[in-house]
C-alpha cells in the first residue's frame, strides 16, 4: 500500500487483503450477533477491487429494527466496537480500531426494510460493473484527500456529485426514483 497523504486523510492503492479482512470481521460480528443479523455485506471503497481507498473496512449489517441494532451495538463492545453519533437517520454507526493490525472497521447497522435500496450497496454494485467509474472515482478521491487532508467532512462532501451520479444511475436501472444521497437513509 502506498499512502498519498502523509498527514490526515490517506487514500491508498487497493489492497487485495481487504476482502479477507472483511470476511474475518464478518465472522466475528456474526458470532457475537447470535442470529440477530439478517444480512451482512462488505460495502465502501475497500469492497471494490482496484479502487483506491481510505484503508477502512466498511461493513453493513441489516437487523429487524433499530431497537435490535441498539442492543446489538452494546453487545459488540466486547469486540472493541464503539458507537459514534453521526446524525445519520435510520442507522447506528460503530467503529473499531484493530490495535494489533492497525486496521480500522466501520459497522453500519441498518433496518432490513430498506436493505435492497441502501445507497452504499447500490454504489458498490455500480462500481463493480464499471471499471471506468472505478478509475475516475479513485482519481477523484486521491485529489480530494490532498485538497482536504484535515477535513473529513469537506472530503466527503466534495465527492457528493460523483456519488450522486452513481447512485442515480443504479436507482434508474432498477426503476427507482432519485433520492439525495445526503438525505437518503
Amino acid at each position: 500500500m502506498t499512502q498519498d497523504s502523509a498527514q490526515g486523510i490517506a487514500v491508498v492503492t487497493y489492497d487485495p487483503a481487504w476482502p479477507g479482512l472483511y470476511a474475518g470481521e464478518r465472522d466475528r460480528i456474526l458470532e457475537a450477533a447470535a442470529g440477530r443479523i439478517v444480512e451482512i455485506e462488505h460495502v465502501g471503497s475497500t469492497a471494490v477491487p482496484g479502487l483506491r481507498a481510505k484503508p477502512i473496512i466498511d461493513v453493513m449489517a441489516a437487523v429487524a429494527d433499530l431497537e435490535v441494532a441498539a442492543r446489538l451495538a452494546a453487545d459488540l463492545e466486547v469486540l472493541g466496537y464503539r458507537m459514534v453519533e453521526t446524525g445519520m437517520r435510520g442507522r447506528l454507526f460503530l467503529t473499531r480500531q484493530d490495535l494489533a493490525g492497525g486496521q480500522s472497521y466501520h459497522l453500519h447497522l441498518v433496518e432490513r426494510s430498506g436493505w435492497e435500496t441502501r445507497k452504499e450497496r447500490l454504489m458498490r454494485d455500480e462500481l463493480l460493473s464499471d471499471p471506468q467509474a472505478v478509475r475516475a472515482y479513485g482519481e477523484l478521491k486521491t485529489q480530494l484527500a490532498l485538497l482536504h487532508a484535515h477535513d473529513g467532512l469537506a472530503y466527503t462532501r466534495a465527492k457528493t456529485a460523483f456519488v450522486q451520479s452513481l447512485v442515480d444511475r443504479a436507482r434508474a436501472a432498477r426503476g427507482l426514483p432519485r433520492v439525495d444521497v445526503w438525505e437518503a437513509d
